[in-house]
């Protein structure tokens, strides 16, 4: 973990690789299941996709996915960092951050909404990747992950994101869609109630949420209520 934060991606692999074999979940050790997007991760990252996919059908196969909403979410999103085309990512990336439960885990959810940023900028959706990212570094700095906090803020900035214009104003905007869909979230209703009230997409309403956070300096749903009461934002007219 501390030399994926630090960038040495060859490291996390040696390091990851030790404890559990690419490809395989090792037996009687249960750190293998700590590391898995560890080991995903930095597979990847060093090129070295085949091990990156054994992986992921070791995780499948032993289905991990069952054993809590942590495990749910880092499996989707292992998934999602073996995908071969940006289609099939994003919607992997999706699936993982809609895990009931995943939010309970807020660093890994971070580190997934982090990884979305990062492939729907690569994608070329730098507009759509400041949602996540922005909604990842406030979580980073909120839990004091510096060097995560730090990555979060270079994507953003290859985003075009500048803080200076984000800290300059203390009261957000919320298109009148936004403002709805916050309230409806609020209120308890899931992704797709809200979208059949709404007459959206489910992934209309999950873009608009990934919009909405960071806006209102929250990083997770059961903080929409506060936020909502608290006025720090106001109601543009479009």
């Amino acid at each position: 973990m501390a030399a994926l934060g630090r960038g040495d991606v060859a490291g996390a692999y040696q390091h990851a690789n030790a404890v559990s074999p690419a490809g395989s979940l090792a037996s009687h050790v249960p750190h293998a299941l700590w590391v898995t997007m560890d080991l995903v991760e930095a597979a990847v990252r060093t090129d070295r996709q085949t091990e990156a996919a054994a992986h992921v059908r070791a995780m499948r196969e032993a289905d991990v996915a069952a054993i809590s909403s942590r495990h749910a979410l880092l499996t989707e999103a292992c998934a999602a960092l073996c995908a071969a085309t940006d289609d099939e990512a994003l919607q992997l990336f999706a699936k993982a951050l809609a895990v009931p439960g995943a939010q309970r885990w807020p660093f890994d959810f971070a580190r997934v909404q982090l990884a979305y940023g990062e492939r729907l900028r690569h994608s070329r959706a730098t507009t759509e990747s400041r949602g996540p990212l922005s909604a990842a570094l406030s979580a980073f700095e909120h839990l004091g992950a510096r060097p995560w906090a730090e990555r979060a803020e270079a994507e953003l900035r290859a985003a075009g994101w500048s803080r200076r214009r984000t800290e300059t104003s203390k009261v957000h905007t919320l298109t009148p869609q936004e403002l709805e869909t916050a309230r409806l979230a609020a209120s308890g209703l899931t992704n797709k109630q809200i979208a059949e009230r709404l007459f959206l997409s489910h992934r209309t309403v999950g873009a608009h949420l990934y919009q909405i956070y960071p806006k209102l300096g929250i990083t997770s749903r059961a903080m929409l209520r506060d936020a909502l009461e608290s006025g720090s934002w106001s109601q543009s007219r479009h």
